[in-house]
């Protein structure tokens, strides 16, 4: 690993301290490439507005026209932590805004695959439906859409992944990566799409006399039961709508902030400010029950709640539900306000994580080693890699892929079988990418390189996912090494570590690390890392897997967890680490997460 410090601007440093942000922070800010303090605030009024998204608008008239009419929407959710979030967001604003026929179809990760088909649109027309609106999926979905246009529905796609050469035809789009779209937020999660067009539709209904301008603190709706369509509600909507005033969408937020952070998406400044509001509602118990219950399934304290516990507590409870069961099960928990409902759900999304955990630790061993085997020992992996073990269970191989992915430091795409009825020769890939090569837009190049061997696929630049035949696998290989060879040179092959150099003694404080976990980091704002060389005093194994070290930093001792790894460290070494606090009898004690080590 090659351990690299960022680059700090003293003169945005100097502005940041100068607007009365701490040092430490000033420092890091600096480094992620804020230059003014504006810039860290995070109130709602600093939100881009809607107006710049292209759809909005159309989306807001379509939607007003549909709840006017009294029609019928049903919300065409994904089976991931976004969308399931997204989901939750649509069907409690809908409902909030007057909507009184909502419901929601998630598609079944085996059975359904990915996106709107065709088949799911004529399931959603069977059921009653006047309108489909689809949330962070859809946009490669042009026989999903065609199906339900060809049937009489009106379809509103919101999503957020990149297009294809041809998009869908429905009646309105809303996609911030759609061409022609010039908001300037192109990271934004799907459910943060699905927050916008809400905004809008809010302002249309105001426009129209619906509501008053001043809001209304209006209570969550309660969810609907258990059930792969849920039913519609509506007797809460009449009693928020019939007192005139606009109610609060601001209470989305916690939901908003869960997805935005599960999909890992680059966090620029507008996506740090939905976090960050909803973290300040989530940390003033201010949430829907179902994320409270959440936080207690995981042990987490949603007082103290960071952006870890979204990304590594939360949002991997409500993925389980979608990877190895059913993502009704991640959505009902979101919808619900029966505290005794939440937590029968969270503690049922609880166990399925656990079970998620055991099959990964089996499939990563195996996986690993089918790896570790393209490649002599001593001499470099291939430029990419492709796994596939006919054992594999579909669900978990994007975790698996990841963790292969930061091992090697490769691009890395895991196969598993399809399980579909009548696709049994399919195989399902989900892929992972290191930065300087666009994931997808490499899957782009092998599917016109090899007509016919990616049956499907779409994605960003760091994760995507594909279909190919499992006759055509080792052809879908040699065509994504012959990408990466020629995109990938030596020096982004090798791994590297972007840190904050060393850490001053006087930093080194608890009251300190509180302050660092309070802010919102995350992917393209990266948590702080901390680098120089320390001595190792002691070293033992726990858990036959952790490393625990006792070091010596700037001439004080520290503790040390090198979490996953066993190598002996020599006496000095130049270390990347993150701060962290522990606490033993009654005394809170900083502690350093070990990050890597210089090679």
């Amino acid at each position: 690993m090659n351990i690299t410090p960022r680059d700090i601007p003293p003169r945005s440093v100097w502005a940041l301290e100068q607007a009365g942000v701490h040092p430490l922070l000033a420092q890091l800010y600096a480094a992620r490439g804020v230059t003014q303090p504006d810039e860290l605030d995070n109130a709602l009024s600093k939100l881009l507005p809607p107006d710049g998204l292209k759809g909005v608008r159309e989306a807001a008239v379509l939607l007003a026209d549909a709840i006017a009419a009294q029609k019928r929407l049903c919300i065409v959710a994904d089976y991931d932590c976004d969308g399931a979030t997204a989901c939750a967001v649509a069907v409690r604003g809908l409902r909030l805004l007057g909507a009184q026929h909502v419901s929601y179809l998630v598609p079944d990760r085996v059975v359904d695959g990915y996106g709107l088909t065709a088949p799911i649109s004529q399931r959603v027309f069977d059921q009653g439906a006047d309108v489909l609106i689809t949330v962070d999926n859809g946009i490669a979905s042009l026989d999903g859409v065609a199906r339900a246009k060809a049937l009489g529905l009106q379809v509103l796609v919101t999503d957020h992944h990149l297009p294809g050469s041809a998009l869908p035809a429905a009646d309105v789009i809303v996609n911030p990566n759609q061409p022609g779209c010039t908001f300037e937020s192109k990271a934004m999660a799907g459910v943060g799409v699905m927050f916008y067009v809400l905004l809008a539709l809010r302002s249309e209904l105001r426009t129209r006399g619906v509501f008053e301008a001043s809001p209304t603190q209006t209570q969550f709706p309660a969810g609907p039961p258990q059930g792969k369509l849920a039913p519609s509600g509506g007797s809460e909507v009449r009693a928020a709508t019939s007192v005139g005033a606009q109610p609060k969408l601001d209470a989305l937020l916690p939901l908003v902030a869960l997805g935005t952070v599960a999909d890992v998406v680059r966090l620029d400044a507008n996506n740090r400010r939905l976090v960050a509001q909803g973290l300040k509602r989530v940390r003033a118990l201010a949430m829907p029950q179902g994320l409270a219950a959440l936080f207690v399934a995981s042990g987490r304290q949603a007082a103290k709640a960071t952006t870890f516990d979204f990304g590594f507590a939360l949002g991997p409870r409500i993925n389980a539900a979608g990877r190895l069961s059913d993502m009704t099960l991640g959505i009902e928990c979101l919808l619900t306000d029966d505290p005794a409902r939440a937590d029968e759900l969270a503690r049922t999304l609880d166990g399925i994580n656990r079970e998620r955990r055991v099959i990964e630790g089996d499939m990563r061993e195996q996986a690993m080693l089918v790896a570790e085997s393209l490649f002599d020992e001593g001499d470099e992996p291939p430029p990419a890699i492709c796994v596939f073990d006919p054992d594999f269970h579909e669900g978990v191989v994007g975790i698996v892929a990841s963790r292969i992915k930061d091992k090697l430091h490769r691009p890395t795409f895991v196969f598993a079988a399809s399980q579909a009825p009548g696709k049994e020769h399919e195989l399902k890939g989900s892929g992972r990418s290191i930065p300087g090569f666009h994931l997808r837009d490499a899957l782009d190049l092998v599917a016109k390189r090899y007509p016919g061997v990616l049956l499907r696929f779409g994605g960003h630049a760091m994760a995507a996912g594909c279909t190919v035949a499992e006759e055509h696998f080792d052809t879908f290989e040699q065509g994504l090494n012959e990408v990466a060879h020629e995109w990938l040179d030596a020096a982004t092959l090798q791994r590297r570590l972007a840190t904050d150099g060393p850490l001053l003694p006087a930093y080194r404080r608890v009251d300190l690390v509180d302050t660092l976990h309070e802010a919102v980091w995350g992917q393209g704002f990266a948590a702080p890392t901390f680098s120089e060389e320390v001595e190792v005093i002691s070293q033992r194994l726990v858990g036959e897997k952790h490393l625990s070290l006792k070091l010596k930093h700037q001439g004080e001792p520290v503790d040390a967890i090198w979490f996953g790894h066993t190598e002996p460290l020599p006496a000095k070494v130049t270390m990347a680490f993150r701060l962290d606090a522990d606490e033993w009898n009654g005394v809170r004690r900083v502690k350093f997460f070990v990050e890597g080590v210089q090679d």
